[in-house]
């Protein structure tokens, strides 16, 4: 059954943190929707491999819309946590129990959003602080599964255990 993932990306991402695992998500036959301030907007990753043409706008989505959450590492995730909209968008999946799946920095709009708590996680090694002072049982491990709801990994190394893992939570 094909589900619609919100990406929450911006400008500076970890290019191979978002293209792998977008096109693994496309592969298995989901969709892939970007979010970030405005659409229409293209963004660059920090290695400036990859642009991405923004599909949405925070303003014109609800997390009623989507199925899963994707956030993708680099330096967009701590830009976008600026933002109380997507700080509040995010917040919506943990709660609501959707499956959200953040790489490296991508756990910064977590920890904004106060969802960590007393979760298992983990991310990249300069935020285990940080995540651990919001509450998360930081693991230092290449992907940490939580309560078949949040799945998270560490550096563009652990990709492939971050796909495997998003999949089978996309596929229940």
């Amino acid at each position: 059954m094909s589900k619609k993932i919100a990406t929450l990306i911006t400008n500076m991402f970890e290019d191979v943190e978002y293209t792998e695992p977008a096109k693994a998500y496309k592969e298995a036959g989901h969709e892939v929707v970007t979010i970030e301030l405005e659409a229409g907007k293209t963004v660059k990753g920090k290695q400036e491999e990859a642009t991405v043409t923004i599909d949405k706008g925070i303003a014109d989505v609800n997390p009623e819309e989507f199925d899963a959450l994707f956030i993708p590492g680099g330096f967009s995730p701590d830009q976008l946590r600026s933002d109380d909209r997507v700080v509040a968008f995010t917040k919506s999946f943990m709660d609501a129990d959707k499956p959200v799946f953040a790489i490296c920095h991508g756990p910064q709009l977590l920890i904004t959003a106060k969802t960590l708590e007393g979760r298992a996680a983990t991310g990249y090694k300069s935020i285990k602080v940080d995540m651990e002072y919001a509450g998360a049982n930081y693991k230092d491990e290449e992907v940490v599964v939580c309560k078949e709801q949040l799945v998270t990994s560490r550096t563009p190394d652990d990709i492939p255990a971050f796909i495997r893992e998003s999949l089978k939570l996309l596929n229940k």
